[in-house]
């Protein structure tokens, strides 16, 4: 992994983790690797210079703050699992959590098959109107 310039815009998702201080890394592999689980066939990208990850539309997303992390899985799936998230702080399609502190893998697939299934009826919808 090569290591980005601070300020720079990372190309690929391995930039945007090199770039990060070690804790705040470790944080975010592990929200990769069970989103990747999850969603095998989503492509990563790097969009709003955070790693994102789309499929049939943008899926979800993540970053690192100073003082905390964020996963970006849009608003219908935080307000499907309201109650398991309320030792986070919430807004409409972010979920804070603490640095070093990772969202519990078996949340983290719930929310990420929530936006699978929200993108693919939409996709199936238009496509019907074809």
């Amino acid at each position: 992994m090569k290591k980005v310039k601070p300020g720079a815009t990372p190309q690929t998702v391995d930039d945007y983790l090199a770039a990060l201080p070690e804790e705040a890394r470790a944080t975010l592999e592990k929200l990769r690797k069970t989103i990747k689980a999850v969603a095998p066939k989503a492509t990563e990208v790097i969009s709003y210079q955070i790693p994102m990850y789309k499929h049939h539309g943008m899926l979800v997303g993540f970053a690192a703050f100073k003082d905390h992390c964020s996963f970006f899985p849009g608003a219908k799936p935080i307000a499907t699992y309201k109650d398991e998230l309320k030792g986070y702080k919430t807004s409409k399609g972010t979920i804070r959590f603490p640095i070093g502190k990772p969202l519990p893998a078996a949340l983290v697939k719930k929310l990420v098959k929530t936006r699978i299934a929200e993108n693919e009826a939409a996709f199936n919808k238009k496509e019907k109107k074809r």
